[in-house]
């Protein structure tokens, strides 16, 4: 039963996001604001516990959800065929970009964290 009540969180957090980007017009898709919703609900006990009871469930199955994906290019083999070279450039670019970012914040985060609690409002 908490499979189900999680994976009906899911759905409304998501359900949530779409109905504000698309009434307010806000530039965000509306499971990225659906996203940040379950990231604030996930403060909540109730929430927690069938939302991670679901997200076990998923994960069990997770190789299943790479199947659209693979026929999707498969379906569109003539594509990345024309603009493979593209697409492998703009992925290895995205994901070094991303791990450069990420080890950026992690270097500040630590930096952070080994300063002493009062000097925590100062600015490098």
């Amino acid at each position: 039963m908490d499979v189900l009540r999680g994976f009906g969180i899911l759905l409304l957090c998501q359900s949530t996001g779409e109905l504000m980007a698309r009434g307010f017009g806000l530039p965000l898709p509306g499971p990225v604001i659906g996203m940040l919703i379950l990231l604030l609900a996930l403060n909540l006990s109730v929430v927690r516990k069938p939302v991670s009871a679901v997200a076990t469930a998923l994960l069990g199955h997770l190789s299943l959800l790479f199947v659209p994906v693979g026929v999707g290019v498969i379906a569109h083999l003539g594509l990345v065929a024309q603009h493979g070279w593209q697409l492998l450039t703009v992925i290895v670019v995205s994901t070094a970009i991303g791990l450069g970012v990420t080890a950026w914040v992690l270097g500040r985060m630590w930096r952070l964290a080994d300063r002493p609690p009062d000097q925590l409002s100062s600015q490098e």
